[in-house]
């Protein structure tokens, strides 16, 4: 059962993040048991799970359907990441990280600027969480990874990259890059006041676009 309720959960994650579950839409236990061939037992937990991560919403006898964030519920949730995040990039930097790690986020960097330059923006969504992933990893802080697990959703899901014009992704490119540096350099002030601009562009992009 363990092994069935995974691969449903990996399934309605990838649904959710890819976009093709929109933000709102219903998620029916039958329906999404018919479409995995699997029974609807693993399909509720799976559900269950992804409502503790933050990407379902499930409501009592109505069902679950993907979470759909507010402009507060966005500024909330990029206060925290405004919080969180740059503490971790000045950790990752006082852990000094390896340099296996730091060509991994180079690696990362370099798998970014080519789906840019393909214009796969879905695909730049789901290594730029992978990359802030690979930064709180590099802090060695076990609590962190739990703490902003639902946060570094939102992104994804509404589609923040998308509304990005070339300025705006240039400067994400290069912040990712100078954070890169500033690991490598063991500096931890750098560190984090990359960390913080990046996702205050971030956040002032999408307050931006939502009041337009």
């Amino acid at each position: 059962m363990a092994r069935a309720t995974d691969a449903a959960y990996d399934a309605v994650r990838r649904m959710i993040l890819s976009g093709e579950a929109q933000a709102g839409s219903r998620l029916g236990e039958a329906e999404l048991a018919e479409t995995l061939g699997l029974s609807r037992t693993p399909v509720r937990e799976a559900l269950q799970r992804l409502g503790a991560d933050g990407l379902v919403e499930v409501l009592p006898h109505r069902g679950a359907r993907v979470v759909r964030w507010t402009r507060r519920d966005l500024e909330e949730i990029f206060e925290l990441r405004s919080l969180l995040e740059p503490y971790a990039a000045a950790r990752a930097a006082r852990m000094a990280p390896d340099q296996d790690v730091l060509a991994d986020l180079l690696g990362r960097c370099d798998a970014m600027e080519a789906a840019v330059a393909d214009g796969d923006l879905t695909r730049v969504a789901q290594l730029n969480s992978l990359f802030h992933a690979a930064v709180i990893e590099a802090s060695q802080n076990r609590r962190l990874p739990a703490m902003l697990t639902s946060v570094m959703h939102a992104p994804l899901i509404v589609g923040t990259f998308r509304r990005y014009d070339a300025g705006a992704m240039a400067r994400s490119m290069n912040h990712h890059r100078e954070l890169v540096a500033a690991l490598a350099a063991r500096d931890p002030d750098w560190a984090e006041s990359v960390m913080r601009a990046h996702i205050r562009a971030a956040a002032a992009n999408l307050t931006t676009e939502e009041e337009r």
